[in-house]
């Protein structure tokens, strides 16, 4: 899966962290396979899941992603999502570990590319309860911070998930480094 890997090379996933879905059809759904590395992912690997997260038997010989609740729960919360993507960029996470959102009013780029971003409260990865936030948070919102955990961007395409997760990214980076240059010592 091209996405998988621009992810890794963009540094926004390591190993087997992360994870992708794409909805196909009204009740159904391929993601990526738990315990495999994301940038090793093959169309082979990925499994199909209907929207109760039943394996469908016809695609994937690994369990789906530990995070297979997220996604289920992003499907059923908006019909309009047809892809999904958790990553851990490594900038835009310090920003939710530090308590922080990344200010979409101070970049044009963030709000056109991902709209505002809140942070999605703490709850252990791969629980119904994470699961239940990040829809109630995506009811509003097509990026969201998990504190302490990452982060999730939906789309219409995979295309323009992932790209919503890229633009997260840069403007964090990009928010970084103004709060480094304003607090230089060498003004």
């Amino acid at each position: 899966m091209r996405v998988c890997r621009r992810l890794y090379e963009a540094g926004l996933i390591a190993g087997q962290d992360g994870n992708v879905s794409v909805r196909v059809g009204r009740a159904r759904l391929v993601m990526t396979p738990a315990g495999v590395a994301k940038v090793d992912v093959r169309a082979r690997d990925l499994v199909e899941l209907d929207l109760d997260g039943k394996p469908s038997g016809v695609r994937g010989r690994l369990p789906a992603s530990s995070e297979a609740r997220v996604h289920l729960a992003a499907y059923r919360a908006r019909p309009d999502v047809r892809a999904v993507v958790h990553a851990h960029p490594p900038v835009a996470t310090g920003f939710a570990v530090a308590g922080e959102v990344p200010g979409h009013d101070a970049l044009a780029e963030l709000m056109y590319g991902a709209g505002r971003v809140p942070i999605v409260p703490y709850e252990k990865p791969g629980t119904r309860a994470l699961a239940e936030r990040v829809a109630a948070s995506l009811l509003e919102h097509d990026v969201v911070l998990l504190e302490n955990h990452g982060a999730v961007a939906v789309g219409r395409t995979l295309p323009e998930a992932h790209q919503r997760m890229e633009s997260l990214e840069h403007a964090a980076r990009i928010l970084l480094a103004a709060r480094l240059v304003k607090g230089s010592i060498f003004r």
